[in-house]
């Protein structure tokens, strides 16, 4: 049975920092791209960052280019988004998926989702 476990999120400033986890297990870990994924309230899901199978490409969608880094550990079966200077705007859940490719996260053709946890920015 594969699992995503998203931990980390919580309430902070705006200007603060949080790092995201996401931990998996049921799946061979180093298989997948692996992607953050954020949604607010009344708006759809979209993509904040993905990272490839190996860890040598990355994607940033442009609101969070230079203040977030999406980094994975496959000895922990783990993945990372260090969020920096954090803004109201990126209040929101954040989940984590895998996917066969980057470009397959892309097209939000998930293989698996997790549960979600909540970042809020206070103003």
């Amino acid at each position: 049975q594969v699992q995503l476990v998203e931990s980390g999120g919580g309430l902070v400033q705006a200007g603060g920092s949080l790092r995201l986890s996401c931990a998996a297990s049921g799946l061979t870990f180093g298989s997948y791209a692996m992607g953050w994924f954020r949604q607010a309230p009344g708006r759809g899901r979209e993509l904040v960052a993905d990272i490839n199978w190996w860890g040598g490409t990355t994607y940033y969608a442009d609101s969070v280019k230079g203040r977030f880094t999406i980094s994975r550990d496959d000895d922990k079966n783990t993945m990372y988004l260090q969020m920096n200077s954090l803004k109201p705007e990126d209040t929101a859940v954040y989940y984590c998926a895998v996917g066969l490719t980057n470009s397959a996260l892309r097209r939000k053709e998930c293989d698996y989702w997790g549960q979600g946890t909540q970042v809020t920015v206070s103003s």
